[in-house]
């Protein structure tokens, strides 16, 4: 559950760390913006405070005796203030003020304008923004006393809808930002695995360019040195099989030719045929270079028609099971691929199933989301089936069902892994199975 919303992608999880850390700051910064706004607010109250009260005080003062009762009733019709004459000073409800705020009170007092001599020579204070209210009492000449109550509401630092918009605004310009570089950072990551991708497919596949930051260009330098090595060794395996094969066939040769200068004509029979199995062994080896060469450019294929030739060509070489050549399918369907390869890989299969089952019955499947983007290839027959442990050793090279090394029965156990060696260069699969009703099921995949 921890990890359940966590992304699978670098974009997705480099997007998410970054949008947190983001909200994180955000909240970081409207939290120290508010302590702050909230002290402006305060000083604002204090100044406000004790601005009206001196400036009462100085109404009062100015005023004639009968007319004092007048101004402070205009005073105390506001709802957040109350004043009124006493003939002593207000009681002590509330806590006295604490000495800064006494002193800023005591210094704003000076905004209001009047004569030094005029001012109160005593004032009292109590409370402060803890209790939300100032009483204060300012002395009269004449004795009396100026009580006054005014309310100190609570701060509201958010209390501004231009800010909440322009902070708003802000938010969505940096995630906007943030998901659009994390997008254009991670743009080389997917082109690399694509680049792999179609390296997987086609090894002689285009380079990748060499620029950008410098960390991309290294890994971009990195990465066609590797595909430059990986042609190289797949070359050099081709010409060494191809030295090889040139190397013995002269030796066979003149083994043959001594062979035949062996008087015992049984020897001579069996050495014959022991050299013989030894040059095809040599030939199937050379077809596995062969095949699976990477030479052959890709391109545009047909895959229905180069289907329909292969069972044509096989009901050719086998007249009298033309009918159990069956096709089912898309009347065309196009892929890139090595048309000769391909060709030599559907043609090993195609001639295992009418060799050893009698049928050979072929299923085309469109690539779609649920396969994975694939096109499957299924060629099904009549034969016996083949045992679930012996599958994937049928792809390994030089391996038979039949265990004799009779070529009449069999060839040389290299069919499959031509074909698997194919498919997996296009970036496909190759498999084995067996029918619910009998028989084997050959099921091959390319990319779409």
């Amino acid at each position: 559950m921890t990890w359940r919303f966590w992304p699978r992608s670098l974009a997705g999880r480099t997007a998410l760390v970054l949008l947190v850390s983001l909200a994180l700051v955000q909240v970081a910064g409207l939290t120290i913006h508010a302590l702050d706004r909230i002290d402006v607010i305060r000083l604002a109250q204090v100044r406000d405070v004790a601005v009206r009260a001196i400036g009462l005080y100085r109404s009062v003062t100015l005023s004639p005796p009968e007319q004092r009762a007048a101004v402070v009733k205009e005073f105390d019709d506001r709802a957040d203030s109350d004043a009124r004459l006493d003939l002593a000073p207000p009681a002590p409800a509330l806590q006295p003020t604490e000495p800064e705020l006494l002193r800023q009170l005591r210094v704003n007092m000076q905004l209001v304008p009047m004569p030094a001599a005029d001012r109160p020579k005593e004032n009292i204070w109590f409370g402060g923004p803890a209790a939300r209210t100032v009483v204060a009492g300012l002395k009269l000449p004449d004795g009396h006393w100026l009580n006054m109550t005014i309310l100190m509401p609570p701060p509201r630092p958010w209390h501004s809808t231009t800010f909440l918009l322009a902070f708003a605004l802000m938010t969505l310009a940096a995630g906007g930002l943030t998901l659009w570089a994390v997008r254009r950072l991670t743009v080389p990551v997917a082109t690399l695995a694509a680049a792999a991708e179609r390296l997987g497919r086609d090894v002689n596949a285009a380079p990748l360019p060499e620029d950008g930051p410098s960390e991309v260009a290294q890994a971009a330098a990195a990465f066609n040195t590797m595909a430059g090595r990986m042609r190289r060794l797949l070359q050099d395996r081709s010409f060494m099989l191809a030295a090889i094969g040139h190397d013995l066939r002269t030796p066979i040769t003149r083994l043959k030719l001594r062979a035949e200068f062996v008087d015992d004509e049984e020897q001579r029979r069996k050495m014959l045929s022991d050299l013989d199995e030894l040059e095809a062994m040599v030939s199937a080896a050379l077809a596995v270079g062969r095949d699976t060469a990477i030479d052959e450019p890709p391109g545009e294929v047909d895959l229905v028609e180069l289907v329909r030739t292969v069972l044509e060509e096989a009901a050719d070489a086998r007249p009298e099971v033309a009918e159990k050549l069956t096709y089912r399918g898309p009347e065309h369907l196009t892929v890139r691929a090595r048309p000769f390869a391909l060709k030599r890989a559907l043609t090993n299969v195609i001639g295992n199933a009418v060799k050893y089952g009698g049928r050979a019955s072929v299923t085309l499947d469109a690539a779609t989301p649920h396969a994975g983007g694939l096109v499957t290839l299924t060629v099904e027959d009549d034969g016996p089936g083949i045992p679930p442990d012996e599958m994937e050793r049928l792809f390994q090279p030089f391996q038979r069902l039949e265990p004799s090394r009779n070529r009449e029965t069999g060839g040389m156990g290299l069919g499959l892994t031509i074909t698997r060696n194919i498919l997996r260069a296009h970036g496909g699969e190759a498999t084995l199975g067996n029918r619910a009703g009998g028989g084997a099921r050959a099921t091959m995949t390319l990319p779409a």
